[in-house]
């Protein structure tokens, strides 16, 4: 193996990439405009979608309540509330999203309040959807207060105290740092991003460098060289793997400046918020801070997987006679790729021996740990090691 030659091909591959305006835009443009749109775009434009929906009146149907004019007063008479007629299918309004939900008040309602009997009141709302999510939470706000009123007039009555009912209160306070909760809210999304990011910056690459050398007749030209097809196909393998980790470390350095600089507009305090948003349950920050020393961590444990994805991509494509044949034959692979990045992310997957060893999945638990401020050595050195060895196997069997 004669590296001389390998840095030669390397060079040339190199040169005639840096030509190709689909390498560019994939191994350049795309890292470096897309973190930044995603966490600015997606965060600015999700969190104006919750303002605003917040600050819509809530818009319900009342069913019943003709003998508890009181309620259905004061539920009018709410700023928040925008009371819809009722015409008979109030489940069909809901389901429509025509209103955010229906309020069910129980005949004589008002009366059994009064003569101190229990009662229950529905609401009727369409589950996972946002605004009638919203309303909910803003209706059980509404007859919360009621119900304090209620119990607060009955003790008074009574003249017994309040704390007879409410002997004691339960107060929350947030204990982790700022990093480790910007981990946990988008430590999971992060190393999909990139992971995604990684392969597409390897794809193009190694399809053009083989089925497209092919296609234009280059390969024959370069195996008649007086150069093994050891080096030949080494470097080319090291262009690929030069394109996979460019974009890689683009997508991390404007993921890192995006995070900065979304610190420095937001006067610093995103973290505080994102804590404080996390401690009393509501909606996180915008861009939520991340431990630095985690992006370097991801940035090294996603090397190896530069290397695995260069390999694969380039066997993958030298089997195919064109450009389009390559393209059909690496799409499926992004499915590959997806489901176990995604699976990272979903709730209960924790970090263990046999998860270690699968690759994609175990880059997405370790990074998200370590975007958190968590350093499992062992974890991190056994992870490391395995995806060395796949991406060794796929090297071999690329060269082969």
């Amino acid at each position: 193996m004669n590296w001389s030659q390998i840095l030669t091909v390397y060079l040339k591959e190199l040169k005639d990439s840096l030509r190709d305006r689909r390498t560019l835009i994939s191994m350049i443009v795309i890292p470096t405009l897309v973190m930044p749109g995603l966490m600015f775009g997606a965060g600015a434009a999700m969190s104006k979608i919750v303002k605003k929906a917040r600050a819509e009146a809530t818009s319900l149907v009342i069913v019943g309540g003709e003998d508890s004019p009181g309620i259905v007063a004061a539920l009018k008479a709410d700023p928040r509330f925008r009371v819809v007629e009722n015409d008979g299918d109030f489940r069909r309004l809901v389901s429509d999203k025509k209103i955010r939900l229906a309020v069910a008040i129980p005949p004589g309602f008002e009366a059994a309040l009064q003569g101190g009997a229990p009662q229950e009141v529905t609401l009727y709302h369409y589950e996972s959807e946002m605004k009638s999510g919203l309303g909910v939470s803003a209706v059980e706000g509404f007859f919360r207060q009621l119900r304090e009123r209620t119990v607060a007039a009955r003790l008074a009555e009574r003249g017994l105290p309040a704390s007879l009912v409410q002997p004691f209160e339960v107060r929350r306070e947030n204990v982790a740092p700022p990093e480790k909760v910007g981990g946990n809210i988008i430590g999971g999304v992060i190393p999909y991003l990139i992971v995604i990011m990684c392969f597409t910056g390897a794809m193009y690459p190694a399809i053009d460098l083989t089925a497209g050398e092919k296609e234009r007749g280059t390969m024959e030209t370069l195996l008649c060289s007086p150069v093994p097809r050891v080096s030949i196909v080494l470097g080319k393998f090291l262009m690929v793997m030069t394109a996979s980790v460019t974009t890689m470390v683009l997508s991390v350095a404007s993921m890192g400046l995006s995070v900065v600089i979304g610190g420095m507009l937001l006067g610093g305090g995103m973290a505080k918020a994102a804590a404080a948003g996390a401690a009393k349950g509501s909606a996180p920050a915008v861009i939520p801070m991340l431990d630095p020393l985690g992006l370097f961590g991801v940035v090294a444990m996603i090397l190896p997987v530069a290397v695995l994805f260069a390999a694969v991509l380039l066997a993958v494509s030298l089997y195919a006679k064109s450009y389009k044949e390559a393209q059909s034959y690496v799409s499926p692979l992004i499915i590959v790729i997806i489901m176990p990045a995604v699976m990272g992310m979903l709730p209960g997957i924790e970090l263990t021996v046999k998860t270690a060893l699968i690759p994609i999945l175990n880059l997405s638990l370790v990074c998200k740990e370590m975007l958190s401020g968590v350093w499992n050595w062992p974890m991190i050195g056994l992870i490391f090691g395995s995806t060395v060895v796949y991406a060794g196997v796929a090297l071999g069997y690329c060269v082969r």
